[in-house]
């Protein structure tokens, strides 16, 4: 088995004997740790109210951090102050022990560094969950009513990916970090392309030249490489980093998993990072990969060094680049904005304790508080219409920085030689300045003490259930029969008819909902919103009949945000057909009630042209185009969830049993069941109670 199969193994929930799972097996898993942000709980928030707010499965594995639209500058707007309450209040409902509050954290930098451990299992409701996989652990962002599920019963299920090897071999030169690396990588393989739907691990005999945190720019942006899941191969130097921590409990779990030398990868593909010089990847894409010299003297209107890529190293890095210019008699100019912002308190505290926050302070850098700030638009930052910026953040997407804006993504090594005289400069001459051996020890600060080999480890779950002859408690992923509507809810309509409204490759969750849309409302309210900024004329066309789309390649990539089949199935959008669906998405429109079809028929596309009309049997799996009839699949998971209206219904149907019930042969038979020994609030509260030995106080500013 790969590393991500053997974790899914170990961490299986009645796996039959021996203990080994395959590509497409769908499995019951139980989840070490969820995480989420303001942003997303206040969606997680109805999910539980629908539930009836039936109390947590640990309130010491859920990682709540208010972080995306939050700023000093802006606490006192209504938008904010709700979005913070909802957050404080759910944390002191369930007195929950990792709570942080505004501008401490973003949501995966000190997740990553005090918490993640190799071979556990993280569900989270953001994208970007998968930075955890810099230490080893399977990180995998979901939708926010996927996320809650988890959160209340401890358990989630998968299909078994397939895996794609990133093996990296050579040495990269010096300043050549995580980020870089990821964007070579991106620029070479493709988004949504090698990576789609599978999960990645990177492996090989580079990985002794990357720290933790050059791991983690990498982890961090699989989900742009359209990775399920990005998983380092755990070693010593990730024992290493983890040895830090002062409570046993955060690092005394680490399973350190080895692919097994004759296990199937998808793909291998080998990096050689030697070859990896300073990057840009240009608006809109980040693949959209060029050398930095292809693009020097593009000008820049703003340059911001920041957002959950950006990890400590990479700020210390930037920092020693705007040093070694200032030594050098540079001077920043005075047009243009500059904003440098720590991912969290510590490593603020860090710079601060270095003298190096000085150095962003003498270029010209306003130092913001933690938070996403530039890369999501949704707080006091905001990139104008029309300006062109550098980041190194991790998505150029149209829009992302603000409305109208162009962004180009860069390492912070990059952005901070660029900002000088505000347009695109290779950082090699400077960095070539900078003492190495001073930058380790500035590195090296947080190491108690080396790790010289760690323990290998092998899947050990428990307890095996010995499947009855002819039967298994796994199940493959392929087409279920037939459909039948489930007698408790049928709403869901088994015959489609409608015009075509035609999309392209990767529409992307930005498009479909911008994130200054998100939060508590109806679908239809959400509706409003869809595809606003890049057609909208959207929704009126569905009025007029035009309701089920038809898009390419990697429809939905980008966040985790259910709130886009939300806004397609509020707007009155019936069907979404597509030749593949990005893995977060695609999870999603089930969970939402919206019927996703993957079609792959070259001859479908060609007559399923703007207004177009089709019909969809969903009973029969057939769509009729054209005077064709083109055969489709629904996976049983899919099919469970759409038949019982989307997963809130089925919990509320089979409590705390729900995914094991969807994916067995006998579904009845968990009807208000649980899988934790009872789907009782009170008890479940109890439950919850009974995890605060563990407790400790929030922490704040």
């Amino acid at each position: 088995m790969t590393i991500c199969e053997k974790i899914l193994a170990h961490n299986a929930i009645n796996l039959p004997a021996p203990g080994h799972v395959t590509p497409g097996d769908m499995v019951c898993v139980s989840v070490d740790w969820t995480v989420a942000s303001e942003l997303t709980w206040i969606g997680m928030n109805k999910t539980y109210d629908l539930m009836g707010r039936p109390g947590v499965n640990r309130n010491d594995r859920f990682w709540l951090a208010i972080d995306h639209s939050v700023d000093p500058r802006i606490m006192d707007q209504p938008r904010v102050k709700h979005l913070v309450n909802v957050s404080e209040s759910f944390a002191k409902e369930v007195d929950l022990v990792d709570f942080y509050r505004p501008n401490y954290t973003i949501l995966h930098t000190e997740f990553y560094r005090e918490r993640a451990q190799p071979g556990q299992v993280v569900i989270g409701a953001d994208s970007h969950t998968c930075s955890a996989g810099a230490v080893g652990a399977l990180a995998v962002g979901l939708g926010a009513a996927d996320v809650v599920m988890p959160l209340v019963t401890g358990e989630t299920w998968f299909k078994v990916p397939e895996t794609v090897n990133i093996r990296f071999v050579g040495k990269p030169r010096f300043g050549v970090g995580g980020k870089d690396i990821i964007l070579y990588v991106l620029g070479k393989l493709k988004r949504n392309t090698v990576a789609m739907e599978r999960a990645v691990e990177y492996t090989g005999p580079g990985l002794k030249y990357m720290s933790c945190d050059a791991r983690f720019a990498i982890s961090n942006m699989t989900t742009e490489f359209g990775g399920i899941a990005g998983v380092f191969e755990a070693d010593e130097i990730t024992a290493s980093y983890i040895s830090k921590r002062t409570n046993p409990d955060n690092k005394n779990s680490a399973l350190y998993f080895r692919a097994d030398p004759d296990c199937q990868y998808a793909e291998t593909h080998v990096i050689n990072l030697a070859d990896v010089d300073p990057l840009v990847a240009l608006y809109p894409s980040p693949d959209n990969v060029v050398p930095v010299f292809d693009t020097l003297d593009m000008k820049l209107d703003g340059v911001f060094i920041g957002a959950c890529t950006t990890a400590e190293e990479d700020l210390i890095m930037g920092a020693l680049v705007l040093e070694a210019g200032l030594k050098a008699g540079k001077v920043p100019t005075v047009n243009g904005k500059r904003r440098v912002t720590p991912g969290s308190v510590p490593i603020l505290a860090k710079l601060r304790r270095l003298g190096l926050l000085s150095a962003y302070e003498k270029a010209g850098f306003v130092v913001g508080a933690p938070g996403c700030s530039y890369c999501i638009a949704v707080a006091a930052d905001k990139a104008l219409a029309g300006e062109v910026w550098l980041s190194s953040q991790n998505r150029n997407f149209k829009n992302r920085m603000g409305p109208g804006s162009i962004a180009n993504l860069a390492s912070a090594a990059t952005v901070a030689v660029s900002s000088f005289d505000m347009a695109v400069t290779d950082p090699t001459e400077l960095l070539n300045a900078i003492d190495h051996d001073r930058f380790q020890k500035m590195l090296e600060l947080w190491l108690e003490k080396p790790v010289d080999q760690v323990v290998v480890s092998e899947p050990n779950p428990s307890p095996f259930e010995e499947a009855p002859e002819g039967q298994s408690t796994t199940t493959s992923g392929s087409v279920g029969s037939p459909m039948k509507t489930d007698s408790s809810t049928g709403s869901f309509s088994t015959l489609i008819t409608g015009k075509v409204q035609r999309f392209g490759d990767h529409v992307d969750t930005d498009q479909i909902i911008p994130a200054q849309a998100i939060g508590a409302g109806t679908d239809e309210e959400f509706g409003e919103s869809c595809f606003l900024h890049v057609r909208p004329e959207f929704r009126e066309r569905v009025k007029q009949g035009f309701n089920i789309i038809v898009g390419e390649e990697g429809f939905g990539s980008g966040s985790s945000r259910e709130e886009a089949p939300r806004a397609i199935r509020g707007a009155g959008v019936k069907a979404v057909i597509a030749k593949s669906f990005a893995f977060i998405y695609a999870r999603n429109q089930p969970n939402m009630s919206l019927l996703g079809i993957v079609l792959k028929d070259p001859e479908f596309y060609d007559i399923a042209q703007e207004g177009a009309e089709i019909s969809i049997d969903v009973k029969e799996r057939l769509i009729h185009a054209g005077g064709k009839t083109f055969p489709f699949g629904l996976s049983l998971m899919e099919e469970r969830l759409l038949s019982g209206g989307g997963v809130t219904a089925m919990y509320n149907k089979y409590g705390a049993s729900l995914f094991r019930a969807a994916i067995s042969d006998d579904p009845d038979k968990y009807a208000a069941g649980s899988a934790c020994g009872s789907n009782s609030a009170d008890e479940a509260q109890a439950s919850t109670r009974s995890c605060n030995d563990a407790s400790q106080e929030i922490l704040s500013w």
